[in-house]
């Protein structure tokens, strides 16, 4: 988050609200980790509104952050993961370096170009450039875990980069992100210095660069919180917040989990397409006309308004969740499963099987009613695709993704167990279901 740069739930199931299968109880929960005060208090006080810094003292974790990624963790993805290029950006004095200053080919059965090459990488950050390893929340495990559960107790997609920086050195200048962030401080010691948003909450399209001028304006005043993060703290700032951040006279390793927040700006761009769909709103402007004419153009916005007036007061909110739901639900994924021994788990299913849903996956489930003499079945929606089901699988199904029922023999509604093993087998397949 030095760097300057959503699940939401939608309605279905006959009202219901969309639902996401429960991760493994963990101790302590995702959010406490990263906020020293209740979840209410958090959302009442804070959550996009106001700075909170939580000090070590004050959170559940016995061994701060270093479980989530230690110094020689980073080390070891610098090294020996074969990390390339798009995980990767190194700054410094407030600029992105070219990827080719420390990547190349990856060598012998690895005809590549963007590999990462430890020895650049390690030139670079003597020299004081700041490591940025990106996209965390995909490829580290316990980052992987960490993030799925936070993002469903926020209702929000999130994305984990780690900066390292050398002593008493900052990789940017004064900004802000344009989604809330929580810095969890890993090793080492960073000062921080915030200040007022100069526009508040604001929209990915308006990043900083736009108002850098009052920018920093504001970084030359005083600050609204100036303080230096050790092990183990946390800082939660809203987007729009300006930052930044120095190492002090040791290397410092923090993480950013970014929350990329929905706004009623993204359900208005929800109800924009959709409203393509009316005729009115789609028909050309007057032959020859100017646009820059004002009188000529205030008819025709007049009429404009007049007709999408006219279509929101009329819009589907089914339509607009299913919408949302398609952005949404792609940007947060499930807890990873493991191919081969899913494959072996479909290999030999039987009755006495326990199944679980996979962990983190979010799911409504509809009717389709019978259609042209066609039987009446039931669709299943899922992040990436949606599954048809008979409609006699509908019981088993819920039951199933509720947590209400594990062992494949005791799926309700369904005439035989050759049934309930069909079933089970194609959420085995389609990676809805995992053994436990």
């Amino acid at each position: 988050m030095d760097a300057p740069d959503a699940p939401g739930r939608a309605s279905g199931d006959g009202g219901h609200p969309a639902r996401a299968t429960p991760s493994t109880a963990r101790t302590p929960p995702a959010l406490s980790r990263c906020v020293a005060v209740e979840p209410a208090k958090f959302a009442a006080a804070y959550w996009g509104r106001a700075p909170l810094l939580s000090r070590a003292a004050e959170l559940p974790n016995p061994v701060g952050f270093t479980d989530l990624l230690s110094p020689a963790d980073a080390d070891e993805l610098l090294s020996r993961r074969g990390l390339r290029a798009p995980f990767l950006r190194v700054a410094r004095n407030g600029e992105v370096l070219p990827t080719g200053r420390y990547t190349g080919g990856g060598g012998a059965g690895a005809e590549i170009t963007d590999q990462v090459l430890d020895e650049r990488v390690l030139a670079l950050y003597a020299d004081g450039a700041t490591l940025v390893l990106q996209g965390l929340h995909r490829t580290w495990p316990p980052l992987i875990d960490l993030t799925r559960e936070l993002s469903l107790t926020l209702g929000q997609p999130l994305q984990v980069n780690a900066y390292l920086t050398p002593p008493d050195n900052q990789g940017f200048a004064t900004h802000y992100d344009t989604h809330d962030v929580f810095v969890l401080q890993v090793d080492g010691h960073k000062h921080w210095r915030i200040h007022e948003p100069v526009l508040p909450d604001p929209l990915e399209r308006q990043p900083w660069g736009g108002r850098a001028d009052e920018v920093s304006a504001i970084a030359d005043g005083p600050p609204a919180l100036d303080v230096v993060l050790g092990p183990g703290d946390a800082l939660y700032l809203p987007r729009g917040w300006l930052h930044s951040a120095q190492a002090r006279d040791e290397a410092s390793l923090h993480l950013t989990v970014g929350v990329r927040a929905l706004t009623r700006y993204s359900v208005v761009e929800a109800l924009l397409e959709l409203a393509a769909e009316d005729r009115r709103l789609r028909a050309g402007l007057p032959f020859g006309m100017d646009v820059a004419d004002v009188d000529q153009l205030e008819p025709e916005l007049t009429e404009t308004v007049e007709a999408l007036r006219d279509w929101l007061l009329q819009a589907d909110p089914a339509a607009v969740a299913d919408r949302l739901r398609n952005r949404v639900w792609p940007a947060a994924r499930p807890a990873p499963i493991r191919p081969l021994a899913q494959a072996a788990t479909i290999a030999r299913l039987d009755v006495d099987t326990r199944l679980a849903p996979r962990a983190g996956l979010r799911w409504q489930l509809r009717p389709e009613p019978a259609t042209d003499g066609a039987p009446a079945r039931v669709s299943l929606l899922l992040f990436d695709r949606t599954l048809s089901f008979p409609a006699q699988c509908a019981r088993a199904v819920r039951a199933f993704l509720s947590g209400g029922v594990t062992r494949v023999g005791d799926l309700p509604g369904l005439d035989d167990d050759a049934d309930r093993i069909v079933l089970a087998r194609r959420l085995l397949r389609e990676a809805v279901a995992v053994e436990v």
